[in-house]
């Protein structure tokens, strides 16, 4: 990543801990990303409790509890998808806040409804509604559907300590 996102990784940690907070994340298109740029910083343990790649669809269910029939009714690239895994993200962890990221990075998997480049996150606070973002950023190529994933991502955590 670069030394962009890694300064502002940084600070965002500085933020959290100061706070006392910690962070969860419940990765699909992004492979683990933001936790690999969080814990990149020196001292992130103090902040980032736990991360998981949930790839699979079976990941989604069995790691963090995402209900098999809301894949099924609304696919694994979804509004209620992204907030059942960072809502899943909170509840399995110890985590005050949670993101989650789901999306197409492609080059392939995209359809007319779910086209390449979409990408849907929830985040999750204890004591908050959870929100939700969707991105369409257009068929970029994968390391930059992924990368702006993380961007959005950070941009996401760094809002929920406002």
């Amino acid at each position: 990543m670069t030394l962009d996102l890694r300064g502002r990784a940084a600070t965002l940690l500085d933020a959290y801990r100061q706070k006392g907070l910690k962070i969860a994340t419940a990765e699909s298109c992004t492979g683990g990303l933001v936790a690999a740029l969080l814990t990149e910083i020196s001292g992130s343990s103090a902040v980032v409790e736990r991360g998981f790649v949930t790839y699979s669809n079976e990941a989604k269910a069995e790691m963090i509890g995402v209900a098999a029939d809301l894949i099924a009714a609304y696919g694994a690239v979804s509004e209620p998808v992204a907030r059942a895994m960072a809502e899943g993200a909170l509840a399995h962890s110890r985590a005050d806040v949670a993101v989650g990221i789901t999306g197409v990075a492609g080059p392939t998997g995209g359809t007319a409804t779910k086209p390449v480049g979409l990408v849907h996150f929830g985040l999750a606070r204890k004591g908050s509604p959870t929100l939700h973002l969707e991105r369409r950023y257009g068929d970029l190529g994968r390391e930059n559907v992924r990368r702006r994933a993380v961007e959005d991502a950070l941009s996401l955590l760094e809002q929920a300590i406002g």
